[in-house]
């Protein structure tokens, strides 16, 4: 179950403010939900709101446009405020204005897929992609968070930190594909393996037929971002995934190079 307003904290020691943490929490949870609309009851008791209250606040959400409501007035979806908000946070991030331009470079180079990718908490939130032209996608990556130990872009950042301080989930770690790691033993062996090497692999742990190589963006400590090519296993050679790791390694290199350089952006927690 989603937590509740009272059940959130802020994380900074301050008292959060019920009325915002259960705005919050109801965002989170239609947004979650994707294309699937959600009913007055269902929000009402994912979120342990009465039903009442959690109306009022629906129709207010509404009424501001972070909310959008069906024609029946029975369902509700996430609003277009939202993405109004997100690709501000996008546009006014420095980070992601500077690696643009190197996501084109390595996907002309290489022809395939490239992300750029933020560790949030036991997550990664991919903030751009470049498509390859090999093959189709029909979902924009951006936006969408996958869990960290699940592919190389989450993967690349963890290892980032030590053992001990990995921002995992309690109990067992999700499964996308027979291959993904369920076990944390498992996965902290392969994070050793990422330290040794440098990139992260992924093989077919995320999606089915799809190999992924991360890179973490060391131009601050520990590494937040994270970028990765995805390659269809079907056509990975061992002389294509040198020249992919031989790219992107160059491509990495002269982010952090320009982004240790970058001087007068905020020092965001």
């Amino acid at each position: 179950m989603a937590e509740s307003g009272k059940d959130r904290g802020t994380g900074s020691g301050v008292r959060g403010v019920k009325s915002a943490l259960r705005t919050v929490a109801l965002l989170e949870l239609l947004a979650a939900r994707g294309d699937r609309p959600a009913r007055l009851d269902e929000l009402a008791e994912e979120l342990d709101v009465p039903r009442s209250s959690m109306y009022q606040l629906l129709q207010t959400l509404v009424d501001c446009g972070w909310v959008r409501g069906d024609t029946t007035g029975s369902l509700y979806g996430i609003g277009i405020r939202t993405l109004l908000t997100g690709t501000s946070y996008l546009d006014s991030d420095v980070s992601v204005r500077t690696v643009r331009p190197y996501l084109d470079e390595a996907s002309d180079a290489l022809g395939e897929t490239i992300h750029l990718a933020r560790l949030d908490g036991p997550h990664v939130v991919y903030l751009a992609t470049r498509e390859s032209h090999e093959y189709a996608r029909t979902i924009s990556r951006v936006g969408r968070r996958v869990p960290a130990h699940a592919g190389a872009l989450g993967k690349a950042l963890l290892a980032e930190r030590p053992d001990a301080e990995l921002p995992l989930p309690d109990g067992p770690l999700a499964a996308f594909t027979p291959n993904t790691h369920t076990d944390v033993a498992a996965l902290l062996a392969d994070l050793e393996g990422v330290r040794e090497r440098g990139y992260a692999i992924d093989r077919e742990e995320t999606v089915t037929g799809l190999a992924g190589f991360g890179f973490a963006l060391r131009h601050e400590a520990p590494a937040t971002d994270a970028i990765s090519c995805s390659v269809p296993v079907a056509r990975l050679t061992e002389e294509h995934q040198g020249r992919v790791v031989s790219v992107m390694r160059e491509i990495q290199a002269k982010i952090e190079t320009l982004l240790s350089r970058a001087s007068g952006a905020p020092d965001w927690r």
